[in-house]
């Protein structure tokens, strides 16, 4: 049995730059935060947060799923779990203080 590749946060940058060309972008690897439950050894935790066109009009659950189409295949091996913030330019002028 092999062992699970390592991912890095620029393998998540690329998958998305890609797919979305977004304005901003941001990945951080969560994975030291969870260590020791189960499944963390399956692969990293990650957390991005996303501010893209692509998004504009389209409800939070199909924003998520663009971002696990986009990253598929990464997912389920190279990463366990993933915290997505996506949304639209308008959106995120609303939510910025």
């Amino acid at each position: 049995m092999s062992a699970t590749p390592k991912i890095t946060i620029n393998e998540i940058r690329t998958a998305l730059e890609r797919a979305f060309s977004p304005l901003s972008l941001e990945v951080l690897d969560d994975s030291a935060r969870h260590a020791g439950h189960a499944g963390a050894g399956s692969g990293g935790h990650f957390r991005v947060a996303l501010v893209s066109h692509s998004f504009a009009g389209r409800p939070p659950l199909e924003r998520h799923r663009m971002v696990y189409q986009a990253l598929a295949p990464l997912m389920g091996s190279a990463i366990h779990a993933l915290n997505i913030s996506a949304t639209a330019p308008l959106n995120a002028q609303r939510l910025a203080p």
